[in-house]
């Protein structure tokens, strides 16, 4: 087997994910970006495999003139644009690549990634940011609002989602080595799995951030407006409240939030990003309520010196010191009821103590730092040695005595 000059990991890797595509670029795609990087300044010849991929064209972006494999998708239909109306496929297509000529194959899974064929001579190392949301427990919440319940469809996506489910499980057990960017992601992969799982926090480039910045009078909320997020629920409390609250984001919520939103709350849509760095910069405290896999927008609030205020559950357990609860360096103030009535009291104590006054922008910043990608590289790269290490000792054992039998 072929090693690089720089480490013990093999020359030829190859990096499964789920889609490149102009409309889903976020988290996922960053440590996609940061395990590549990774490689290549390691010495490995890495390759791209992606159900679809609308990003390698445009100029301007990583991906710009890299060759991705791509499966059938890519030539259907609107696949490129909204493969997820073919998520019945989804499953089978990501199973057609063929993985035979690398040593070590990467999946970065969200829903079927991991779900790539390998050999036993194979060593599959899958960072999972989720296990699929809307097949297990946010499946109510997802169907709730759907239009196909308006249609008395959902019975048959309820149906689909059995059946996801029933594969996701499945194909969970065929990952060697399962990493998840949280403790609470580690948990559902238990759950749902039965398999364990190590945790690193994924990347967050925390150095395009200014902390130092005086602050406003205003709490900023940035979310995708989908009702898993519960932004109607920070909309609600700062009805209630009257403070002055900023909305960042787009989503089909957007109507009904501007349906229910009073003066004093403003829905600002989707801004670019040197717009959301100094939102960030200048804000009393950023206002979360959703439960997150992980959330990288909190973490990255936090790498602009503003305290959270958020909903006790989820990724954000691992990412907000909270005020009171940690013996210095807080980070932020959690809520423990996924309620307008919770969020209110916990704002209104931040207001009536003046807690920003006794947060230190320079510690949060600090604390944020531990998220960065120099950080989340230099975990990955340890957790792939040793994965690696324990896979090629293995394979050693197994072949070091061929002419030897087990007997029967």
């Amino acid at each position: 087997m072929t090693l690089n000059n720089g480490s013990l990991l093999p020359s030829k890797v190859a990096i499964v994910h789920e889609w490149f595509t102009p409309r889903s670029v976020g988290g996922a795609e960053q440590v996609v970006q940061v395990i590549d990087e990774l490689l290549l300044k390691l010495g490995s010849d890495t390759t791209l495999f992606s159900l679809v991929d609308a990003q390698s064209q445009i100029p301007g972006n990583w991906l710009t003139a890299r060759e991705i494999k791509t499966s059938f998708i890519q030539n259907l239909p609107f696949g490129r644009s909204a493969i997820q109306k073919y998520l019945p496929l989804l499953p089978f297509a990501i199973e057609q690549f063929d993985l035979d000529d690398y040593p070590l194959v990467i999946s970065s899974s969200h829903l079927v990634a991991k779900g790539i064929l390998t050999s036993p001579g194979q060593l599959h190392v899958s960072y999972i940011h989720t296990p699929v949301r809307y097949a297990w427990d946010q499946m109510n919440v997802y169907l709730e609002k759907s239009s196909f319940k308006k249609y008395g469809l959902d019975i048959l996506i309820r149906l689909q989602l059995h059946l996801l489910r029933q594969w996701d499980q499945l194909s969970a057990q065929r990952v060697d080595h399962l990493i998840a960017n949280s403790r609470f992601t580690a948990k559902r992969i238990s759950k749902f799995w039965g398999r364990k799982a190590e945790v690193i926090p994924p990347p967050v480039n925390v150095q395009r951030f200014s902390w130092n910045m005086p602050r406003e009078d205003v709490y900023l909320c940035l979310s995708r407006l989908v009702p898993n997020k519960r932004v109607d629920l920070v909309v609600k409390a700062f009805n209630q409240l009257q403070l002055p609250l900023l909305v960042v984001g787009e989503g089909p919520e957007k109507k009904y939030l501007h349906k229910i939103a009073e003066s004093n709350v403003k829905l600002l849509g989707r801004l670019n990003q040197t717009q959301v760095e100094d939102l960030m910069s200048k804000c009393r405290a950023f206002v979360y309520a959703g439960v997150e896999d992980f959330g990288i927008a909190p973490v990255e609030a936090m790498a602009a010196g503003a305290p959270v205020i958020a909903f006790r559950k989820g990724g954000l357990l691992d990412t907000v010191r909270s005020f009171g609860e940690v013996p210095n360096s807080p980070t932020g103030l959690f809520f423990d009821d996924q309620t307008v009535a919770s969020l209110v009291e916990a704002v209104s104590w931040f207001e009536q103590r003046k807690l920003w006054q006794e947060f230190s922008q320079e510690e949060i910043r600090l604390w944020a730092e531990r998220f960065s990608p120099e950080m989340f590289s230099s975990r990955f790269h340890k957790a792939l040695s040793n994965a690696w290490t324990k896979h090629s000792l293995a394979c050693d054992v197994a072949s070091s005595d061929p002419d030897q039998f087990i007997e029967f």
